[in-house]
């Protein structure tokens, strides 16, 4: 019995890194940092940051890609199994039923039938010589990196989507605001037509084009307002809630985003998680093709067996019934039909091909950052455009008023100039959060990172 107490705690030695290996589930695993809620506090929106918060704890596909990389953790977890020593029992109980076929020279076995018990404790480790199960290990953690990069995507696209339709759906509430005054001044303005062509100071051409003018501006909020309920509807199931009404600020407490950095160092790039997948996309290849090399080397395992085999159950337990057997067994293929030559060849052109992606991934971030910082500059410089141009129809209107003022003009031309203010007025909401949506944008291309800041961190 001595020996076997022996090899049990040599066993137990053995499967030690495994337990240290472990480790406790913590639940899906969530990343706060991830948000950049210091980013989003320089909108200066109280309700774009709580909505934030409520994404971050509700919407399924942050939940779905914490699962997805704790998946992968498992799978890194199962191929470091194959670092570690095997144990397993395997009992056997049968019965031998003999015929009188068996001969030792002279002497003929007859007939007979009995029970044999087999209570083996089997062990065997393969010795990583070459470190071939060592790269195995080494390829599936850097999956595990690449699935956690496209975690932190998810997390930097499905928040940047959020915030551009959260001040789309501010737009769409201003716009409709708008629109209805626009309506309202339309009407005084058909009503207004209508009693000059009753008296005849207006042709019928003239009636009709601004009652032709009334309805295009009531299709035109129809518009606003079915944006409005597809934004809503959009933003709900982002939250996961379709009770929940979008808190959000109005229109006039928008904050213009102002002095983001207009040129940037070419190692922006780095940031990017669509970057860092190609980067370790290339370290696994890479490990797989030097595993594949490995393939054709020797292996060695040591193997060890140690337990009790008996014929009748009352000496299964008797010293005379142990028995114990090691060894160390190397193996080697001689032919497989050039199956391991085709691996290697394939890991070898799979890592051309990862080489390939990874410039253009270069290329292509480059283009998606130079793109997004031409549309921002854009975007700054129609809205500057938009609101001078607001101003001086103000003033116009102004002009109107004064001139009404004095009987120099018209009510009808005071309507006029007021609906020529409001139509400016449009422009430049539509162009103060496309500004917003523009930066945004440019700072989801550059990987999620505060653009403020971004230069000091490279």
């Amino acid at each position: 019995m001595k020996r076997l107490y022996i090899f049990i705690l040599l066993i137990c030695l053995l499967l030690m890194p495994a337990v240290y290996a472990r480790e406790k589930d913590a639940g899906l695993q969530k990343h706060i940092e991830y948000m950049n809620l210091k980013w989003w506090e320089n909108f200066g929106d109280e309700n774009l940051i709580n909505n934030l918060l409520k994404l971050y704890e509700k919407n399924y596909d942050l939940k779905n890609m914490a699962l997805k990389v704790k998946e992968n953790e498992q799978v890194v977890k199962m191929q470091f199994a194959n670092e570690l020593p095997a144990l397993s029992l395997s009992a056997d109980l049968s019965r031998d039923l003999r015929g009188a076929r068996q001969q030792y020279g002279n002497m003929m076995i007859p007939n007979y039938s009995q029970y044999n018990y087999l209570l083996p404790l089997t062990a065997a480790y393969e010795v990583d010589i070459w470190g071939s199960n060592r790269l195995k290990t080494k390829s599936v953690k850097e999956q595990l990196d690449i699935v956690k990069q496209a975690e932190r995507a998810t997390y930097i696209a499905i928040t940047s989507d959020f915030a551009s339709d959260y001040f789309n759906l501010i737009k769409a509430d201003k716009l409709i605001e708008i629109q209805d005054k626009l309506i309202e001044t339309q009407k005084d303005i058909v009503s207004k037509t209508e009693d000059m062509y009753e008296i005849g100071l207006c042709s019928v051409n003239e009636l009709l084009s601004e009652q032709k003018m009334l309805t295009i501006m009531k299709e035109e909020r129809n518009n606003h307002l079915k944006t409005q309920e597809t934004l809503l509807n959009g933003l709900k199931v982002y939250l996961a809630d379709s009770n929940d009404n979008i808190a959000r600020n109005t229109y006039e407490k928008v904050i213009l985003i102002n002095g983001i950095p207009e040129q940037y160092s070419s190692d922006i790039v780095s940031n990017r998680p669509d970057y860092m997948q190609e980067e370790s996309n290339i370290r696994r290849i890479g490990f797989d093709v030097r595993a594949a090399r490995r393939e054709f080397l020797p292996k060695f395992v040591i193997y060890g067996q140690i337990g009790l085999n008996a014929y009748h159950l009352d000496n299964l337990f008797n010293a005379a019934s142990q028995f114990f057997n090691a060894g160390i067994l190397p193996s080697a293929d001689l032919f497989s039909g050039g199956r391991k030559l085709a691996l290697l060849r394939y890991r070898k052109f799979e890592y051309e091909e990862a080489l390939n992606s990874y410039q253009k991934t270069i290329l292509q971030c480059i283009k998606e950052i130079n793109s997004s910082l031409a549309e921002y500059k854009t975007a700054s410089d129609n809205y500057e455009e938009a609101f001078n141009r607001l101003r001086m129809q103000e003033k116009l209107f102004s002009l109107v008023q004064d001139k009404y003022r004095i009987g120099a003009s018209s009510d009808l031309d005071v309507l006029y100039a007021k609906e020529a203010c409001l139509t400016v007025k449009k422009e430049e909401i539509s162009d103060k959060i496309n500004s917003l949506i523009a930066a945004i944008g440019l700072y989801k291309a550059v990987g999620g990172i505060d653009l403020y800041t971004i230069n000091k961190n490279l």
